[in-house]
């Protein structure tokens, strides 16, 4: 049973929360907290603030599916820092029923675009071609390599729980994710007691993340699915996210696949 409440928030539906702070361009920034720091953060947060709310639930599943080449190229260009990188995946909102195919850019100066389409739910992993179409021009647009598009296929897979809070600032946004679950097909990991909390935000940083550093918090370099690849497959060159992983993702906490 989580200890994270936002019963002091009142809610925001989800229009008005996209029409406040879509972000589709921003800046993310990732803090790994235990649950009892993060429930700290949330006492400490400014009343003001408003707590995604949809038909009284305020804590939402999700699933996530991302897409590699056989050569993980995605998770390569993160492993190496490349400026240009890209990173593709299904995103289904398992309580809503809803499902979408999301293409992330990270360009210059640490920017995040992405753009996205509804996606099936009942297809699950699996991209027709108007989907692979969407990809290939999305990437080549953004001046990537779209003919990878042919050899994207399922990487790996994550579940979470998440909270979604909109702070009284402009075109700021907080997330706060737990019951973190990944799978490659060959092991399982799981994280109990660790919330991974994003803050979404144009170029200055949010009232929220200086709250996190006056609390001694530093943005950590972390993605989903390199550093989820990178827990599960030791042998993965993991430099960017080694400290991470060996405070936050230990071995015994990885269970094969029999």
């Amino acid at each position: 049973m989580s200890i994270l409440t936002t019963r002091r928030f009142t809610a925001v539906g989800l229009d008005e929360l996209i029409a406040e702070a879509s972000l589709l361009t921003r800046i993310d920034r990732k803090y790994l907290l235990a649950e009892t720091e993060a429930s700290a953060l949330l006492t400490a947060l400014d009343p003001r603030t408003r707590v995604l709310t949809i038909e009284g639930r305020t804590r939402f599943r999700y699933a996530s599916t991302y897409f590699d080449t056989d050569a993980l190229i995605s998770y390569h260009q993160a492993a190496y820092g490349r400026r240009r990188r890209f990173k593709v995946r299904t995103r289904d909102y398992l309580d809503a029923g809803t499902a979408f195919l999301e293409v992330k850019v990270r360009g210059n100066r640490d920017i995040t675009v992405k753009d996205r389409i509804e996606h099936d739910p009942a297809a699950g992993a699996h991209l027709t071609p108007d989907e692979r179409r969407f990809v290939r021009d999305t990437l080549d647009a953004c001046r990537l390599n779209g003919s990878l598009t042919d050899d994207l296929h399922p990487a790996l897979s994550t579940r979470y729980t998440r909270i979604t809070l909109l702070p009284p600032e402009d075109d700021t946004r907080i997330t706060l994710d737990t019951g973190l679950t990944w799978d490659d097909g060959i092991g399982e990991l799981t994280l109990p007691g660790v919330v991974i909390i994003e803050t979404k935000s144009g170029l200055r940083p949010s009232a929220i993340d200086r709250l996190l550093w006056q609390a001694g918090h530093r943005p950590q370099s972390l993605s989903k699915y390199a550093t989820g690849t990178a827990a599960l497959r030791r042998d993965m060159p993991a430099n960017k996210w080694a400290r991470v992983i060996r405070r936050h993702f230990p071995a015994d906490e990885l269970a094969h696949a029999a």
